[in-house]
């Protein structure tokens, strides 16, 4: 999903040309990255107390595409809580591009997002980073699935686009699916209204709008990456984009519904 063109059109113009550009894979960088990792996996495992299931279900080399749910409104917790398990899991070295909300990539410190991988998700922005032989974390439902109502946390919704399923094909990597809970407990998302997301967040109390971001609750977050499907294989020479979209969302919405089914109480898990 590409940064709403209402919304972007009313930016200032500076900030309007960094957020459309198709991505610079060369921003990340793994010394950077190398250095604050131990930060990370400190936020990730005391704060969200992460537990990321199933690392090994990703190939060891190559480039992959995982494809997420989204949680947790422009924050995303859940990509800080897997960025940070892939780079201790593989190494640093192994590049791995997330495609996240583009309001974060001017928040500061001015950079230091785009130099963890972190990239807006423009047009084609998976195909650029698989073809150079990286990995890719997209989330194809969005800012709209990542502000859905909290009441609908258990929900998966991958939206109608299948850019990412064509990616895939055509650079004939492999589809890894990745289930997320608990993101959408780290405010009390409220829905839209009028097409603009309401939440209870720190420290706005009342959040209107996802280009702010808010401070997360530490909710804890689990995460479950699933096996990975290779689409010629299982779906042949002519694949319909759109079955294997309703395929992989389906599979995803079972194991979420087992995650939430797990969760006891809200935030603590």
């Amino acid at each position: 999903m590409i940064w709403p063109l209402r919304q972007l059109a009313s930016l200032p113009a500076g900030l309007r040309d960094r957020l459309a550009v198709a991505p610079d894979l060369d921003d990340r960088d793994p010394d950077f990255v190398r250095e604050r990792l131990p930060a990370l996996w400190l936020v990730s495992s005391v704060y969200f107390r992460g537990d990321v299931r199933g690392l090994g279900n990703i190939p060891d080399t190559g480039p992959v595409l995982l494809v997420g749910n989204r949680s947790g409104g422009s924050t995303t917790p859940d990509t800080l809580v897997l960025v940070s398990a892939f780079g201790t899991y593989f190494g640093v070295e192994r590049p791995l591009f997330a495609l996240t909300h583009s309001a974060p990539l001017s928040w500061p410190p001015p950079g230091w997002l785009r130099r963890f991988g972190i990239v807006a998700p423009t047009p084609g922005a998976e195909s650029i980073a698989l073809r150079a032989g990286a990995s890719v974390l997209t989330y194809p439902g969005g800012e709209h699935e990542g502000h859905r109502p909290s009441w609908e946390a258990g929900r998966v919704d991958l939206g109608d686009d299948t850019s990412w399923v064509q990616a895939a094909l055509r650079h004939r990597v492999p589809v890894v699916p990745v289930v997320a809970s608990g993101g959408q407990e780290t405010a009390l998302f409220l829905g839209r209204r009028r097409g603009v997301p309401v939440s209870l967040a720190l420290p706005w109390v009342i959040h209107v709008g996802s280009v702010s971001g808010h401070l997360p609750l530490p909710a804890k977050l689990t995460i479950e990456v699933l096996h990975p499907i290779d689409l010629h294989e299982t779906y042949g020479d002519n694949p319909d984009p759109e079955q294997i979209r309703d395929d992989i969302a389906a599979d995803m919405q079972r194991h979420l519904t087992a995650l939430q089914r797990d969760r006891r109480l809200p935030v603590l898990g």
